[in-house]
Order: structure tokens, then C-alpha cells, then sequence
């Protein structure tokens, strides 16, 4: 089975959308099928060549417009790829209108997969003009792949006239074998624990972009007897250490920059508490959530009734509170930091809910048994 995965960006790996495409790369190709994934490079200096066992193109870029890749190259090198031997499936996964043309561009052969991660949010003018036409790839495809029910109850850009039978439910997995403590993450936690200086230590994950949320966290922080950890990087970093000092907490908030995956178990095991206080349903799963999950730590997110809430459900694996309420947010991080038993309860179920129902493994089954079951019938 030859696959074309088109995994958006690599500079920019570290992304839900992006590592999702990475490891389902991965999984495909220890099942024995010949992957390919094609994505947009950091610059104008492309790579092409072998990675966990796929192999990974990076086509030269421009640039991004409205977060997409600005990259004909790309375009061009899958148009090249399948003239060399067609492809069997074409793997897009959404919101990404090159990937959308390159798909109109090549042959109807293959079939088409759409994996759903998100309805676009933010930028409303270009969707005016784009939607006719996401309507028609949606319309047209031969499955479209959502990580949770929710992700389809809440998306007002699928066509309601799609089949029924051709949407498909998958939750994404993780491989958490490099979350596990060696000697090397357990010094590391301890250091960061002395860090903290005996307060709960909150810790928060991901681009410092608008849709985290990350500006009403460190609001919220006023009123919370604790020291927060937020790790990554992006636009809105400046932004957010000068509200950490209007709000004079920059002494409780450490900015650790973009945190090596190596290290990242470290960080998980070392918090109280994981907190995603997203603001937008940009934020449609968040495979953070699942990695502190399966630390056994519990998670505090927000209200956007979509895939994040049914990964972390309000009083099993954590707590949940409405979108841009800082008061509520410290409410919820406080009760966790005082109260040790709900702590650990919620913990030990989000731990046993990501390893049993988000695994890499199952993830990647059921994508096979998706492929081979479009391959064996044509519509």
C-alpha cells in the first residue's frame, strides 16, 4: 500500500495537526505500508530522506499566508511522485487549502482521506471565498477521520449532505514510551520541583499564539497559591511576559522556552496540575492534554465542546471551566492544589484513559483497516 501523507509543516513539527501526521506516519510504516510525508520546509532549503521509518520530504518554502505553506514546490514534487508509481491513498489532513489543491490536481485514482482536525476559525474573510470549495473536497471524499464524535457535532463546515457511512470516528494515539522517567528526566523533575519551592506547580504547553489562552492563565494566576511552568514558544511570547508583570505574578510564572522532547516527561511528571486554557475551537483535541494524562496528572481546560472536553471530561480526569473566565480558572487550580485526594483520584483516571483509549498502536490499525476497506470497494 503506497500512502501520501501530507503533513502541512515541519519547522513547526511540534504543532497538533503536524505531530499527529508524524506519528501516524510512523505507525503505517512499521504495519509495512510505503509512506511518504510531504511537507512544506522551514525555508527555501528542502530535505528529502528517510525518517522512523517513512520517508519525510520537506519541499522548499516561501513562507506562510494565513498559516498556510506558500510552497509550489511542493505541489509539483507530489505531482512527480505519483507519476513515478500512483499512489493508493492520499491522506489531507484539515484545515490546509495547499494540500486541497494538490489534491484537485492529481489523478481521481487514489482514494481521498480527510482528516478533520479542526473547522477554520480565525480567518473568516478568506473562508468566505474557500468554503464553496471545502464543501465540494468534503462532498467528494472518500472518508473523512475525526478524533471524536465531537469534532463532527460541532464543525459547521461539514456538509450535512455527506453520508453518514463515510465519516469515521478515530481517536489519535501517542506513543508515551518517551514520557517514561530515566535518571537523566527524574533529576530534571527534581529540579524543576525545586523550582516550584514547595507551592503547586501548574504547568502549561504549546505555541504562545492566540487560541491557547495562555494571556487569561496567567491571569487567573493572581489568585492561585502556586508557580506556573509555561513551556513553548511563538508571536505572542513578549505579550505575554508584560502581562505577567501588569499582573504581578512574574515571579510565580517562569517562561522555559521551547522545551526539548526529551525533557518534556520531566516537566509532566514534575506538575500538580496540567492546565489548557484555550480560548477558540482552534484548539480541537489537544494532544497535550493526553500526554499529562498519562503522567496521571489531572487536566484543567476550558468549555469549547469539541474534542478537547471529551479527551478530559469535567469531573473524571479533571475540571472544566467556561472560555475567558481567569476567576473561574483560579477557582479550579486552587481546589486542585488544596485538596490532595481529588487530585490524585482524577489523576489515576486520566492516566488509565490515555493508555487504554488513545494508544498509537490502536490508532494505527484502524486507520489500515480504514485504507483497505476504501481499496477493496469503488464507489
Amino acid at each position: 500500500m503506497r500512502i501520501l501523507q501530507l503533513g502541512r509543516f515541519w519547522d513547526d513539527q511540534h504543532g497538533g495537526i503536524e505531530r499527529h501526521a508524524a506519528l501516524l506516519s510512523r505507525g503505517l510504516a512499521a504495519s509495512g505500508a510505503e509512506v511518504i510525508n510531504l511537507v512544506a520546509a522551514a525555508g527555501r532549503s528542502g530535505s528529502d530522506g528517510p525518517h522512523d521509518g517513512y520517508r519525510l520530504i520537506q519541499a522548499p518554502s516561501l513562507g506562510k499566508l494565513a498559516g498556510t505553506a506558500m510552497s509550489p514546490v511542493l505541489v509539483l514534487r507530489a505531482l512527480a511522485l505519483h507519476r513515478e508509481r500512483p499512489f493508493d491513498i492520499i491522506h489531507l489532513h484539515l484545515p490546509d487549502p495547499l494540500s486541497h489543491l494538490l489534491s484537485m490536481l492529481l489523478p481521481a485514482g487514489p482514494k481521498r482521506v480527510l482528516t478533520w482536525h479542526s473547522d477554520i476559525v480565525r480567518q473568516k474573510g478568506m473562508l468566505r471565498l474557500y468554503a464553496p470549495w471545502l464543501r465540494q473536497l468534503a462532498g467528494r471524499a472518500d472518508a473523512i477521520v475525526a478524533a471524536t464524535q465531537a469534532h463532527f457535532d460541532s464543525s459547521s463546515q461539514i456538509p450535512d449532505t455527506v453520508p453518514r457511512e463515510r465519516l469515521h470516528v478515530i481517536p489519535y494515539g501517542l506513543d508515551y514510551a518517551p514520557l517514561e522517567l530515566t535518571a537523566g528526566t527524574a533529576a530534571l523533575a527534581r529540579e524543576l520541583r525545586g523550582r516550584a519551592n514547595g507551592r503547586t506547580m501548574v504547568f502549561a504547553l504549546g505555541r504562545h499564539v492566540y487560541y491557547k489562552g495562555f494571556d487569561v492563565l496567567i491571569e487567573a494566576m493572581r489568585q492561585v497559591d502556586g508557580f506556573l511552568v509555561l513551556g513553548g514558544d511563538g508571536p505572542l511570547r513578549p505579550v505575554l511576559e508584560a502581562r505577567a508583570k501588569e499582573c504581578a505574578v512574574s515571579d510565580r510564572v517562569w517562561f522555559s522556552g521551547r522545551i526539548p522532547e526529551a525533557e518534556l516527561g520531566a516537566y509532566f511528571h514534575a506538575c500538580d496540575v496540567f492546565c489548557l486554557p484555550a480560548v477558540e475551537r482552534s484548539e480541537a483535541f489537544g494532544l497535550v492534554q493526553l500526554e499529562a494524562m498519562a503522567c496521571g496528572k489531572p487536566v484543567v481546560n476550558t468549555w469549547l465542546y469539541n474534542g478537547v472536553n471529551e479527551v478530559s471530561r469535567d469531573g473524571e480526569t479533571g475540571l472544566t471551566v467556561p472560555v475567558r473566565d481567569a476567576p473561574a480558572l483560579s477557582a479550579a487550580l486552587s481546589r486542585l492544589a488544596t485538596n490532595t485526594p481529588l487530585r490524585d483520584r482524577l489523576g489515576q483516571a486520566a492516566r488509565q484513559r490515555a493508555l487504554r483509549d488513545y494508544s498509537l498502536d490502536e490508532m494505527t490499525r484502524r486507520h489500515l483497516a480504514l485504507y483497505r476497506e476504501l481499496l477493496s470497494t469503488r464507489r
